[in-house]
């Protein structure tokens, strides 16, 4: 994937929305911000010197208000988180929750997830990636413009260690189907299940999924591992 004028346009992982700073977001990203911000830079990070410990590291992409990353994270002391987010009050909105709880597990670095896989983080570096419902373009003949397509997969992959895994979760069902025939034609991924699988305990139920599960809705969640 190239940044050269001329070049094939490229998936990017978000759609520039306009959003208000809360106050308390403005106050994390201003207090808790020097300590888990990591600027954008073109060159591998070292992310045991990133989160200042040697642990497991994985990366969520669009974490959206990061209710879900801020749970799992306080869950899973022992792993270390980085969040990549583009939009300010989401990445406020973490930063925030990461204070009320005294995380030290999450860092958030605010790009598009594809520069940074491109050019922060190095191959066989993660334990594991998540992708929690991205944007699903639902018109037709917009689906080219998702964000789960062969190269984006291709590259996670490469920058998953062996046994690393990809999870992924979509609530609109050609999406899925779209995911799952993605992921199967990966060479260096390998499914945890058959097609689907119930949602893992490392997925926290978001209050939207809760109404759209009373309201009948269906999610499907896939969890494919590096060979």
């Amino acid at each position: 994937m190239s940044d050269n004028a001329g070049a094939h346009p490229r998936i990017r992982s978000y759609v520039l929305r306009a959003g208000r700073v809360g106050s308390g977001q403005a106050r994390a990203l201003a207090e808790i911000g020097p300590r888990c911000l990591l600027p954008f830079r073109p060159q591998v990070i070292d992310l045991d010197v990133a989160f200042g410990r040697a642990a497991p590291h994985v990366l969520e992409i669009g974490f959206g208000m990061g209710e879900g990353l801020a749970e799992t994270a306080a869950a899973h002391p022992d792993t270390d988180f980085l969040g990549v987010e583009v939009h300010t009050p989401g990445v406020g909105a973490l930063l925030k929750l990461v204070g009320e709880r005294g995380l030290s597990n999450v860092r958030v670095i605010q790009r598009d997830a594809v520069d940074v896989l491109e050019r922060m983080i190095a191959p066989g570096s993660l334990a594991g990636v998540r992708i929690f419902f991205p944007d699903p373009w639902h018109k037709k003949r917009h689906r080219k413009r998702r964000l789960i397509q062969p190269p984006l997969v291709a590259l996670l992959a490469n920058r998953l260690a062996p046994g690393g895994y990809l999870h992924l979760a979509t609530d609109w069902q050609d999406y899925a189907e779209q995911m799952l025939a993605v992921l199967s034609a990966e060479p260096l991924l390998r499914n945890s299940g058959a097609d689907y699988v119930p949602r893992p305990d490392t997925r926290p139920l978001t209050k939207f999924e809760q109404r759209g599960i009373r309201l009948g809705h269906g999610v499907w969640d896939l969890v494919f591992h590096r060979t």
